[in-house]
């Protein structure tokens, strides 16, 4: 990696492809007051928008990414974009999330490394923040797009939609901006994050910043990023992400090609997890990773406000809880947990699938209908 030329995040001056950038500012403060202390200056959140915006600001929905995404929900990959939308099927005219009824906004979440304020950006100094990146939690994610929602006149969101990452800050919105939700979709997440949650979290960050290339946090303009740590943590991810059906299935024991596993060579299983985790490596900043990945341990919608059970039983949003039946990562009785603690009666709907966690992002046509449940409930 240089200073100049690196994939991995965005930089101003390189194509913004679909991208727009709001200035944001907290009334009366200097900067973004931050849940775990201090405040976050020079806000900048990158998003991209479908659709047109009513008369009466009330046809607007926003669309929240899992731990790698961003902004790019829809259309094609480009020099702009590294990857396809990651909701492309469900977000169009006529799709499931409708473009002809619905202003549909999807941004870069805090502490990303797409466009919107993270630790790849440049801080007041005119250096990259790197190690001076302040923590990060949900809320305060959450709290940056609510002053996107203000800068966009949007006083009410008619649907909030996400899985994973995107489900804690629907979630959060929910319970911490009651009068800005009419409707929401929470995918494959629950309440809080759980201890083994956490631990897979932890792990994936110690591999990052066990990488001689870390520095501390400050490689950026160095030769090189920690890309081997970024890519183990990535494999370890990718293990709690899939089913162990789909392994089973998919790869058993068999060998990569004609290499010799009990050799030198490898289990074809072991080449899928190295090719997913240095496929990472190409498009996304470990500060990033370690800064999102410590924002999700923090998930806890009952934090300060009586539990858990008192938290959302405060909701007043439509809720449609959804969860996938072989998600080793955040299984069904997460999303039953959650579902019960809800005003009112909500069964949770199952997504069939073998591809464990990353269902949400797979099933395409099940989701579909689960999105338009909500936003047509």
């Amino acid at each position: 990696m240089t200073d100049s030329g690196s994939a991995l995040y965005w930089q101003p001056g390189d194509e913004p492809g679909g991208r727009h950038f709001a200035q944001l500012e907290s009334t009366g403060d200097a900067g973004l007051p931050l849940e775990l202390g201090g405040t976050l200056p020079g806000l900048t959140v990158a998003y991209e928008a479908w659709g047109t915006l009513d008369a009466a600001h009330s046809n607007a929905v926003l669309v929240l990414h899992a731990l790698t995404g961003d902004s790019h929900a829809a259309g094609p990959s480009g020099p702009a974009h590294p990857t396809a939308g990651w909701w492309d099927p469900l977000i169009g005219p006529g799709a499931a999330i409708d473009t002809d009824r619905y202003f549909v906004v999807s941004p870069n979440v805090l502490g990303g490394c797409r466009g919107t304020t993270g630790p790849s950006t440049t801080a007041p100094d005119g250096k990259p923040w790197g190690s001076r990146f302040p923590r990060l939690t949900i809320r305060d994610q959450v709290a940056a797009e609510a002053l996107l929602a203000d800068h966009l006149e949007i006083e009410r969101w008619a649907g909030i939609v996400g899985g994973s990452m995107g489900g804690m800050r629907v979630l959060e919105w929910c319970v911490g901006y009651p009068d800005r939700v009419a409707r929401a979709g929470v995918l494959a997440v629950g309440a809080s994050a759980s201890a083994d949650q956490v631990a897979q979290c932890s792990v994936q960050c110690r591999a990052v910043r066990l990488d001689p290339a870390y520095a501390g946090g400050d490689y950026y303009g160095g030769p090189t990023a920690p890309v081997a740590g970024m890519a183990l943590a990535r494999s370890i991810g990718q293990i709690g992400y899939r089913s162990e059906a789909e392994f089973a299935e998919r790869f058993g024991r068999r060998p990569q090609g004609d290499e010799d596993p009990l050799g030198a060579g490898r289990f074809a299983v072991e080449s899928y997890l190295e090719y997913q985790g240095m496929k990472l490596t190409a498009r996304f900043d470990p500060n990033s990773y370690l800064t999102l990945s410590e924002a999700m341990n923090s998930h806890d919608v009952g934090r300060g406000r009586g539990g858990a059970a008192a938290a959302l039983a405060q909701i007043t949003a439509e809720v449609h809880v959804a969860g996938i039946d072989s998600d080793r990562l955040y299984p069904l009785h997460l999303q039953e947990e959650l579902a019960s603690h809800l005003p009112g009666d909500h069964d949770v709907t199952v997504i069939r699938s073998e591809f464990g966690h990353d269902g949400f992002l797979i099933e395409t046509a099940q989701v579909g209908a689960v999105v338009a449940a909500v936003l047509n409930h």
